[in-house]
């Protein structure tokens, strides 16, 4: 079974940065790219930002000069870099693999359980 935890969430006041990561865990013998989504109450989950197997990253809008997304030297773990903090950032951020190639076959569209970002006035 394969699975993705998200951690490093937290309190922060406006302007401040944190760091999200996200493991993958079970028999994995591959993960092409990885993903940061996140929801707002009462919002739709949106893209942050993607990385993929050639470390080819893509950023939402909103996210493109303040965040950085970067994955391990194992390639099973993933990290979002967050400076200069928004209110509206405030979200449940999650995990996203879209393809993991595992010893029982191919897992699709696999996501973490979500960490709690709240960013302060």
């Amino acid at each position: 079974q394969v699975q993705l935890v998200e951690s490093g969430g937290g309190l922060v006041q406006a302007g401040g940065s944190l760091r999200l990561s996200c493991a993958a865990s079970g028999n994995i013998f591959s993960i092409n790219a990885m993903d940061w989504y996140r929801q707002a109450p009462g919002k739709e989950r949106e893209m942050v930002a993607q990385i993929n197997s050639g470390d080819s990253t893509n950023y939402a809008d909103f996210a493109r000069g303040r965040f950085t997304i970067a994955r391990g030297n194992a390639k099973n773990t993933v990290y979002l870099q967050m400076n200069k903090l928004k209110p509206e950032d405030t979200a449940v951020y999650y995990c996203n693999a879209p393809l993991i190639a595992t010893n029982r076959g191919i897992v699709y569209d696999t996501w973490g359980q979500g960490t709690q970002v709240t960013v302060s006035s």
